[in-house]
């Protein structure tokens, strides 16, 4: 891949002539996530972060291929987090809209549309490497590695509050919960955080009490949202503040935190842990990655979308990034081509940092970017980078653990196929709102 990033090309393109456009039809890219319902805040900031993308490419002239340039179109697709409503959207960019990538959220929105996406050789991104098998050659996740990345978190905790001895997890039973669940298991384990319970509950309860509740009852040090969805992470947030809770609270993501903060107080808030930034962070600026100006993109997505970021606003524009330097050096759209240039350099500078191709001891197939990940934790109100903590040396130490978390959950790609091919596949929403502990 490209050492320099976008921006550097930017910059350098601004005082070069300015090659003819090569077509008058733009280059495609289909964008199907959730820009409704309880998964919102997981699609629809994402997309407003590619509009901002596809805005600063095209203003340079697009993408710049064989010496033309394209300009770039981004068509997006409501799913709702709904299956079915994602196999229709998808249909619809593949054969209405000849999209050269699809950007998805993954998880259950994935699971009907494998053989599809194969098939037709659709180059597809995910946010979730749980989604990756042997089978889906095509599908990558470049740019978030969820849910292994929050084993980073607890392994800083761990270090950083060494008198933390017990937790209390819960976690949605879907296919974003379920991972999750497995990989805060292998990391409180590793960490030797002894898990004093354990709740699983359905994705449509909103009776944040039942769950909350016997987790307090436990006395744990810690309590664990795992990657519950927005809304419930904020009543359980909630409920927790208003049952006089005073220990250590992590999370997957805390998407508009400065609402919690606003509804319960800075004191509570202070050190909730979670494991994405504000890209206003100090310690961004000596990063290397998309764009090399993480505060102007911060500063310009809040002018155009005020009050909606969140974990996502940046991550499908950095697989954007990624992928454009990937037809830049290929010098096709063509997703067998843009695949193929993704992956002939073992290392990609990510959106934190230098990266490689992992996945196959977990998912059969190395097709998810691993590196660093920020420890984010609130001070004064403020989301704050505590730390970088190293997913592959994690990995390197805790690996068989994680697999054997991820196993027990049935969470292995093989696993997973096979629950498919019985017809057993993770139910996002079943009928009950039922509490499994």
């Amino acid at each position: 891949m490209q050492n320099s990033s976008f921006a550097h090309q930017l910059a350098i393109s601004s005082v070069l002539p300015r090659l003819s456009v090569g077509m008058p039809n733009a280059v495609n890219i289909g964008f199907l996530a959730p820009l409704s319902g309880q998964a919102e805040s997981w699609g629809l900031p994402g997309l407003h972060g590619c509009r901002i993308w596809e805005d600063w490419l095209n203003k340079t002239g697009g993408l710049l291929i064989n010496g033309r340039r394209y300009p770039i179109k981004i068509v997006e697709y409501d799913c709702d987090y709904d299956a079915g409503r994602a196999a229709k959207g998808a249909r619809h960019l593949v054969e209405q809209h000849d999209v050269k990538l699809l950007m998805m959220l993954g998880g259950d929105t994935v699971t009907q549309l494998r053989d599809y996406l194969t098939d037709r050789k659709v180059l597809t991104s995910t946010l979730l490497p749980s989604d990756l098998s042997p089978d889906t050659p095509y599908l990558i996740a470049p740019s978030e590695l969820h849910p292994i990345y929050n084993v980073t978190g607890v392994d800083w905790l761990a270090q950083a509050s060494p008198e933390l001895k017990t937790v209390a997890i819960c976690s949605q039973s879907d296919a974003l919960g379920l991972p999750s669940l497995a990989t805060y298991r292998a990391a409180f384990k590793a960490a030797e955080i002894e898990i004093a319970k354990e709740i699983r509950y359905d994705p449509g309860t909103t009776d944040a009490a039942a769950i909350v509740q016997p987790m307090l009852d436990s006395n744990a040090d810690i309590l664990c949202w795992c990657t519950s969805y927005t809304p419930m992470v904020h009543a359980l947030t909630e409920y927790a503040h208003a049952r006089g809770f005073k220990g250590q609270i992590v999370s997957c993501t805390l998407d508009y935190y400065d609402r919690l903060v606003a509804r319960t107080s800075i004191e509570f808030m202070e050190g909730f842990l979670f494991q994405f930034p504000d890209f206003d962070d100090e310690k961004l600026t000596g990063k290397t990655f998309f764009f090399n100006r993480p505060k102007g993109f911060f500063d310009e997505y809040n002018r155009r979308f005020p009050g909606t970021w969140t974990a996502v606003s940046w991550e499908y524009a950095a697989i954007l990034d990624i992928w454009h330097a990937a037809v830049e050096k290929s010098n096709s759209v063509n997703p067998l081509s843009v695949l193929a240039a993704m992956k002939q350099l073992g290392h990609v500078t990510h959106a934190f940092g230098p990266a490689h191709w992992w996945g196959e001891s977990m998912f059969g197939i190395d097709n998810a970017l691993v590196g660093d990940w920020p420890v984010v934790t609130l001070k004064n109100g403020k989301a704050r980078i505590a730390a970088f903590g190293s997913i592959p040396r994690w990995l390197k130490r805790h690996g068989d653990l994680l697999k054997q978390e991820m196993a027990d959950m049935g969470q292995l790609w093989d696993q997973r196929l096979r629950a498919n091919e019985n017809g057993t596949a993770l139910r996002a929403r079943t009928p009950e709102s039922v509490l499994q502990e």
